[in-house]
């Protein structure tokens, strides 16, 4: 008797000492995954205060160049989508803010410039869309162009083109698919997006175009006859074609 009474005695010292050291594990675990937590959110608190700190920037500055007035608000609804790419959603639209606050206002950039605007407004667009969603995207560019630093693109040409795909793709239909080809060679700059057309969107589309009208308008403005732009809609596919002829334009700018 007096021997069982020793072991179950031991066992349960034994019971005892392991709850102890499991509860301190538990409890170190949930220390430390909480000071993970709050270190995460102390990041998104300080990113958020400056996002809205560039957004009041914008609104002092009353931007000259006429943009749609959702942009923002569609880059902030594509941000917001999908808070696992928070970080890098962050980082592309602090560079978007960037160029609209500091850039939109010069008269020319560079293609250069203009271009890495594209790339990142398509990158935050891109967040709101299904994985698996037929996207495609084409960038030939050729660095070495006579013009590729060279003040001579208008800034936000890009936004119209961009914003109209995301705005107006059909997501839902099994075809459906965006494709977007950007190309600088020999001084020409060509820019082709074509999309599977929501036919909601494109029966509202009479009501908008704001955006398009501004487009055509700075075009004609700028660039006169050394551009094209071409729109087109065919079985369900909506395609526009932009084509500037940056060098001759630029051989203009200097001799005139």
């Amino acid at each position: 008797m007096e021997g069982n009474y020793y072991m179950i005695h031991d066992y349960l010292i034994f019971i005892g000492v392991f709850a102890i050291f499991f509860f301190l594990t538990v409890s170190i675990y949930l220390f430390s995954q909480n000071q993970k937590f709050k270190i995460k959110n102390a990041k998104l608190s300080e990113a958020n205060k400056i996002i809205q700190q560039r957004l009041n920037e914008v609104q002092l500055e009353h931007i000259g160049t006429k943009l749609n007035p959702h942009l923002f608000k569609n880059i902030l609804n594509s941000v917001q989508s999908h808070a696992y790419q928070t970080y890098m959603s962050l980082d592309k639209l602090a560079n978007v803010l960037d160029y609209i606050l500091y850039e939109s206002n010069n008269k020319f950039v560079s293609p250069k410039e203009e271009l890495n605007f594209a790339l990142s407004l398509i990158e935050i667009n891109k967040i709101k869309i299904n994985p698996l969603f037929d996207f495609r995207i084409k960038s030939k560019i050729d660095k070495s162009d006579a013009i590729f630093d060279e003040k001579v693109f208008a800034p936000l040409i890009s936004v119209d083109l961009i914003e109209n795909a995301f705005k107006h793709t059909d997501f839902l239909a099994q075809d459906s698919f965006i494709a977007i080809q950007m190309e600088l060679q020999d001084g020409i700059f060509s820019m082709k997006v074509s999309n599977k057309a929501s036919l909601k969107n494109t029966l509202q589309k009479e009501k908008s175009g704001f955006g398009s009208q501004s487009l055509d308008q700075r075009l004609k403005m700028i660039y006169n006859n050394f551009y094209t732009l071409n729109k087109n809609s065919k079985n369900g596919i909506f395609t526009a074609e932009l084509t500037i002829n940056l060098g001759e334009f630029y051989d203009k700018m200097r001799y005139s």
